[in-house]
């Protein structure tokens, strides 16, 4: 019996769709972020391309405990996806298309996916990101939206499976600490016991509070430091530019003192495994090699066998899809308790100005 799963990794520069059939790469489709903001179908017509499917694992966002997109009511199923997948507003979002923001019109192209697919009956799920996970205790969670986001999380997947396949150790003795770095945003990850304990994000509290705006996440780094339009043009202007050397030790700086952080949670990892889009870069790559090797040695996540294009959040998306409808990987995912994640990213804020916004959100659209 055939089990072919499909899931989709909705990135800053590409959404990357990895196919899976009984736990091997089938599928694998790259589409240009920027055109699927302004062209959503273009989303829906990939998918159509892998079908038949016995389950997707659709973008997520910032995660939510396993749910089902056949539980959903169609009628609330928008400001549903709006609040808790990408946590904005229905006011903010309006208020941002008219400005044209490139960011937002891709939640917006999202939200639009997710109803079409509704609509078609499509055995679709949104799975957890960091903080929804039980493996990670709740004194990490406090006052904090994004521990890693899914896609972080699912790389997460990925390299445990890896360790313990390169390492031949159970799931159970698997310990690194990830490195995550993508075209818009980066993370780090602890894992212990091949399990997801602890993670640095990037959204922080202010977005949902005081005059910050939900496109305000999309700018402010090392972009905007560099002045630059790529963080490859930052890189390779850094040796010569001063705005880009800031931007770059920002960056760098930023990265060896979440690991060094990390080491509270995982003082003992057998490895740091580095992934995402920058760490192709080979300037970024021996930089990370050197500066963290004090930590523990240091080498790049492993991928899927059979895979060629998809980056790696793409084949943790679809290892989650497999594993839970008893594949390859359902093994995997039952030990790092992904069926048995609770809630939203709003559960553990206790600021009394973000608790506030919390209520307010779900007594509107309860979850």
């Amino acid at each position: 019996m055939k089990v072919r799963v499909l899931g989709i990794d909705p990135g800053t520069k590409s959404f990357d769709l990895c196919g899976l059939e009984n736990g091997e790469v089938y599928f694998e489709e790259i589409l240009d972020t920027s055109e699927i903001a302004k062209n959503p179908k273009l989303l829906i017509e990939a998918t159509e391309k892998a079908m038949p499917l016995d389950l997707i694992a659709g973008p997520s966002g910032y995660g939510v405990e396993l749910t089902y997109l056949r539980d959903l009511n169609i009628q609330t199923l928008k400001n549903w996806y709006l609040t808790y997948i990408l946590l904005l507003k229905e006011e903010d979002l309006e208020a941002a298309l008219k400005k044209g923001d490139i960011g937002i019109m891709v939640y917006s192209a999202m939200t639009e996916t997710a109803m079409e697919m509704k609509r078609r009956g499509w055995p679709v799920c949104y799975i957890p990101g960091v903080i929804e996970l039980p493996t990670v205790p709740a004194h990490r969670k406090i006052n904090k939206l994004d521990m890693g986001t899914v896609d972080k999380m699912c790389i997460g997947v990925l390299g445990v499976y890896d360790q313990a396949k390169k390492l031949n150790i159970p799931y159970s003795e698997v310990s690194f600490i990830l490195v995550e770095m993508g075209f818009g945003y980066n993370a780090v990850l602890g894992i212990s016991g091949g399990k997801i304990v602890d993670g640095i994000g990037g959204t922080k509290l202010t977005q949902l509070v005081g005059n910050w705006e939900k496109m305000d996440i999309f700018t402010g780094g090392g972009i905007s430091v560099s002045g630059k339009l790529s963080p490859e043009e930052l890189i390779k202007c850094a040796d010569i530019d001063g705005r880009c050397e800031v931007a770059w030790k920002a960056t760098m700086d930023g990265i060896v003192k979440s690991v060094a952080s990390m080491m509270v949670t995982v003082p003992h990892p057998k490895e740091i495994l580095i992934s995402g889009r920058l760490t192709r870069i080979e300037k970024v790559k021996d930089e990370l090699l050197e500066r963290l090797a004090k930590f523990a040695p240091v080498r790049r996540i492993g991928w899927l066998q059979g895979t060629r294009r998809v980056k790696e959040s793409a084949q943790g998306y679809a290892m989650v899809a497999d594993g839970l409808v008893g594949g390859k990987f359902a093994r995997l995912i039952e030990w790092m308790g992904i069926k048995n994640a609770k809630g939203t990213a709003l559960d553990h804020i206790y600021h009394p100005k973000g608790k506030s916004v919390k209520q307010k959100l779900e007594e509107k659209i309860p979850f």
